[in-house]
């Protein structure tokens, strides 16, 4: 059998775990704890403290300081009224591609990686390969920012990270951040006739969004002159506002879900300070004016550092040498790259598939991206042997 072969099988084994990031992660994690164990690999999951999801950290080579770190993440978006044509955890072959939810995002790369242990687990190895696979990356990256302590409290030290995420084989050596949060507004519900006596909470959640909006465009000003990303300021987008059950009635309750992706850790405080001093001094007075009881809070659902390039790269050294490429990218998604960075890891994204397919319904991966990871895996491993 050969790797690709091998890599093919285990992901239609993987596609298979409907590890959708509301649901448990624990069976597909059982299931590659029991391939790696069975290579000899040393093998820890850390549960999170609902006890329904894990990470998995499993090394292969001598117990030593350095080494590469393949990360990727187990978790996947729902499929939730997305028209298919096939079977979203059922893999599907057509010519070249290979279709199924979480083939590029990201799967895919766990595959290889996890069809890589078998030669690494026969190869004497200078420094050890480390597999990293993560739950909830795509609600806020939980798992990976749940294990980087985890992982400093027990001394890892690796010196590499390659983060799999869909990027064409691309090296991707900076991102931006990524900030998720939720502001709810209690107001008071009235007979619509008579709004001067209730609190509309819907409108007060308007008038935060516009604030938003506001400083939005603020942003644009304090882009970094060399700033690489595209947009090159920090973003602020919007996702959801809900309130309200009538035309008639004065709604009591809103919430807004809202983000940002700060090219710099300056721009995230400016946008916290800012609409805090609003609510604070704008907003809450107006709200506690007809009711004391109103209130606006906020629940921060991710903050997620960015991917910083650096001058120093030995990650992107080493991924270029492997692959050809003469050049390093940045892009505007995020990653759980940052959090390795922070640990004093040299850092990059690349890995098969293509980000224009994730999240989308008929997600797919061609063969020949598989391969393309599996000769830069064998690389890696390569630059390893003793």
């Amino acid at each position: 059998m050969t790797l690709l072969t091998d890599t093919e099988t285990i992901l239609e084994d993987l596609i298979a775990f409907p590890t959708v990031s509301t649901d448990s992660n624990l069976d597909m994690m059982a299931a590659m704890a029991t391939r790696l164990e069975g290579l000899g690999a040393r093998v820890d999951l850390f549960h999170d403290d609902s006890g329904t999801k894990a990470n998995l950290f499993a090394s292969i080579g001598p117990d030593v300081p350095g080494g590469v770190v393949l990360s990727g993440h187990s978790d996947v978006v729902p499929v939730t009224d997305q028209d298919w044509t096939s079977d979203p955890f059922a893999l599907t072959r057509r010519g070249d591609l290979l279709y199924g939810r979480g083939t590029c995002d990201m799967k895919g790369f766990i595959a290889a990686a996890l069809a890589m242990a078998k030669p690494l687990s026969r190869t004497r190895l200078r420094r050890p390969v480390h597999l990293c696979f993560t739950h909830d990356e795509e609600v806020g990256c939980l798992g990976a920012r749940n294990l980087v302590p985890e992982l400093k409290a027990r001394g890892y030290a690796p010196r590499i990270a390659i983060v799999g995420e869909p990027t064409l084989m691309h090296i991707v050596e900076g991102h931006k951040g990524c900030c998720e949060y939720t502001a709810r507004f209690t107001g008071l519900e009235g007979h619509g006739s008579a709004p001067d006596r209730g609190v509309n909470a819907v409108l007060y959640a308007v008038r935060y969004v516009n604030r938003l909006m506001e400083l939005a465009e603020a942003l644009k000003a304090r882009a970094p002159r060399d700033s690489r990303f595209d947009p090159p300021w920090t973003s602020v987008n919007v996702g959801r506002l809900s309130g309200g059950v009538a035309h008639n009635v004065i709604p009591g309750k809103a919430e807004i879900d809202w983000e940002m992706r700060p090219v710099q850790a300056g721009d995230a405080d400016f946008v916290k300070e800012a609409i805090a001093h609003y609510v604070e001094h704008e907003l809450l007075p107006a709200m506690r004016a007809v009711t004391p009881q109103a209130d606006i809070t906020t629940e921060v659902i991710g903050e997620v550092v960015g991917l910083e390039p650096m001058d120093d790269n030995a990650a992107r050294d080493l991924v270029a040498q492997l692959t050809g490429a003469n050049a390093a990218e940045v892009v505007p998604f995020g990653t759980e790259a940052g959090l390795f960075q922070e640990m004093g890891m040299s850092v990059v994204v690349c890995g098969p598939g293509s980000i224009t397919q994730a999240h989308k319904p008929d997600e797919y991966i061609a063969r020949d991206q598989l391969s393309q990871c599996l000769d830069m895996l064998q690389g890696v491993t390569r630059s390893l042997a003793a």
